[in-house]
């Protein structure tokens, strides 16, 4: 096994991410003014085997506020770890208390790694989940079969 390879972030660079994070959920400030007293909302966490996104939304399902696991720092297969879903997942719950959003309920879609611990860790973040359901799209009869191959 050869070296193992730590990112480490000085804090110039974390002082640039925050602001970055600022500057993208400052936009939604300006959504939350518009819908007077955004206090609910929907998070929906998509999850392939490739990547996770995770997507805020108030209750009509206009969206506030997205992050994915390439969007947060992870390349390659490390995006589709249950570690950079939490973390995605994370990004997305200071979203939230930063709009005032308290209460939100949790729709999963996809077979990805990231399912459970995404939602793990918006429960740790100290947001009120109301709900969690599946909406993974499952075929009830699939496609119609090839015809029958003549010799």
């Amino acid at each position: 096994m050869g070296k193992k390879h730590i990112i480490e972030t000085n804090q110039e660079e974390a002082v640039k991410e925050q602001e970055k994070i600022d500057k993208t959920v400052g936009k939604e400030v300006k959504v939350k003014s518009t819908t007077v007293g955004v206090q609910e909302g929907k998070i929906y966490v998509s999850s392939s085997y490739n990547n996770t996104i995770v997507t805020l939304t108030n209750s009509k399902g206009q969206v506030l506020a997205w992050k994915s696991a390439g969007a947060v720092g992870f390349k390659g297969t490390k995006k589709s770890t249950s570690f950079a879903a939490s973390k995605v997942a994370e990004t997305i719950a200071n979203a939230c208390k930063k709009m005032g959003i308290e209460r939100v309920s949790v729709l999963i879609r996809g077979i990805g790694a990231g399912r459970e611990s995404a939602v793990r860790s918006l429960v740790a973040q100290g947001l009120n989940v109301v709900s969690i359901k599946d909406v993974t799209p499952i075929p009830h009869n699939g496609c119609r079969p090839k015809k029958t191959r003549r010799v």
